[in-house]
């Protein structure tokens, strides 16, 4: 019997990841490690940049969530040079990020994560995907998925100048306002998010929550931590996704922390592991005490049921409405389970289409004042948001020419890295007995870190000028007759 069950890749997700699993002698898990095999480095290489170039540069950490970085640098760039951005500018930010937000997550639910309750957790591996989710649920909600994210796109493109890595945000505001035209076509497809978001929770509380099997699995001991959690919020504890300060609830749901994101380094730090290169954040004043539960762990989870747990409300009515629907079920306030998160995501695209259509409802949106120019000179700023997958902060210093000299980037899955750990070995540990694993089990157990929509992409990176690469060259019959490193 083999004493190792690796599972690599690890499949669904963006970026590289492996899961080792190590047996006893009876079968049964030992330990299990979720590693990250790449070295991030973009925080190394933006120092001795102009500062501005950094809104431009660190989007390019990732192509699946570069609308976040770039709102992120934005605001840490407005407090580094401290201006404030006009109203209207803040307010088109966040319509971008709104239909960024409401995009993304409709692309985990229904490509990513959705497959494994659509198609289901043990189905063909073939199968599990966005192609076995349109061959159940139907060729027509197939084209509304790609149609509803291509004008959530659109908006991104006209308002960022570019859908992938945008460019619009300057110290002090934005490059282009909104046109009385721009703004009746945002309008309308904030009107057809809602829709499609109501559709998308009427779907999964038929597919998922009419499935007992499902309900076992979301409300079982399989996949529940106990932690403490942490989101943005606004001045009256409803969940933001742009704005707020940070707040932190403990597994009790007690409010442990609140504080402005300037002083995120008074209330995080980051641990480090000899097997990964992903860093390990904790809750500086509880301490680390390791991969473990409880009150007494420092370890703290982000991303959807990590905000919604954070907050008091949410601050739209029908999202408002899915939260309160949502509790209900769970039991109460925090809920610990995680694949709950898929939910929480869905409450989510309901929130971001809500606020978008807001935004674009708001006439100040039209105001052509959308920048404020610097004038001071600057030092050091920090700037929050929240990205799909959590809490992402950026944190520059620079000389007093504005060039970079420490850059820190805490990118949002590496908040919920430790968590991962934990819930893949608690997963691997409760499902492989006496050496005995398959396909969907296995499955399973990368189920465990698939609710948190992990991007790898953005916790880690190889380091400048070192890009390993190996090709190939076949016969006709497949025999390598040459082989190219770089």
């Amino acid at each position: 019997m083999s004493k190792k069950i690796s599972i690599d890749p690890i499949t669904r997700l963006e970026g590289h990841g492996r899961i080792e699993i190590f047996l006893d002698k009876k079968g049964n898990v030992d330990q299990a490690f979720f590693q990250v095999p790449e070295l991030r480095g973009f925080e190394k290489f933006c120092e001795g940049r102009p500062a501005e170039e950094l809104a431009r540069i660190t989007p390019r950490i990732c192509g699946v969530c570069p609308t976040t970085h770039h709102m992120a640098s934005g605001k840490a760039l407005d407090d580094l040079f401290h201006v404030e951005p006009p109203p209207a500018a803040k307010k088109i930010r966040e319509l971008i990020n709104s239909a960024f937000m409401c995009e993304d997550h409709i692309l985990h639910f229904f490509f990513l994560g959705g497959p494994d309750f659509i198609v289901g957790p043990e189905a063909p591996a073939a199968e599990r995907n966005i192609l076995g989710v349109i061959q159940k649920v139907g060729l027509d909600i197939g084209k509304q998925v790609i149609e509803i994210r291509k004008r959530l796109r659109l908006i991104i493109t006209k308002q960022g100048g570019k859908v992938i890595h945008p460019v619009c945000n300057l110290p002090g505001g934005v490059s282009k306002g909104v046109s009385k035209e721009e703004r009746e076509e945002y309008i309308q497809v904030g009107k057809d998010a809602v829709a499609f978001a109501k559709f998308a929770l009427q779907a999964f509380g038929d597919i998922v929550l009419k499935n007992k099997e499902y309900v076992d699995l979301i409300v079982g001991d399989i996949y529940k931590h106990q932690t403490y959690y942490m989101g943005l919020v606004d001045i009256n504890n409803c969940e933001n996704f742009y704005d707020g300060d940070l707040r932190v609830v403990d597994p009790e749901g007690k409010e442990f922390a609140r504080f402005a994101p300037r002083d995120y380094l008074q209330h995080i730090e980051e641990h480090v592991e000899p097997w990964s290169y992903i860093k390990f954040p904790y809750l500086k004043n509880v301490g680390w005490k390791g991969f473990v539960d409880g009150k007494d762990s420092g370890v703290y989870r982000v991303a959807p049921l990590a905000r919604l747990n954070a907050s008091e409300a949410m601050a739209t009515p029908l999202a408002q409405e899915e939260y309160d629907k949502m509790y209900a079920t769970l039991g109460g306030k925090p809920a610990h389970n995680t694949l709950a998160y898929h939910w929480a995501r869905l409450v989510e695209v309901l929130y971001a289409a809500e606020r978008l259509l807001e935004l674009a409802q708001d006439k100040e949106i039209l105001d052509p004042k959308i920048r404020v120019i610097p004038t001071e000179t600057p030092d050091e700023g920090v700037g929050v948001v929240e990205a799909p997958r959590g809490t992402l902060i950026h944190h520059y210093k620079t000389d007093e020419k504005g060039m970079i000299t420490t850059a820190n980037l805490i990118v949002a899955t590496v908040n919920n890295s430790a968590a991962m750990c934990m819930s893949i070995e608690k997963a691997a540990k409760a499902l492989i007995k006496k050496g005995k694993v398959s396909d969907g089990l296995l499955n399973k157990v990368e189920m465990a870190f698939r609710a948190y929509d992990p991007c790898l992409a953005c916790a880690t990176h190889s380091l400048p000028g070192k890009m390993p690469m190996e090709v190939n060259i076949r016969k006709p019959g497949g025999e390598i007759i040459q082989t190219l490193h770089r």
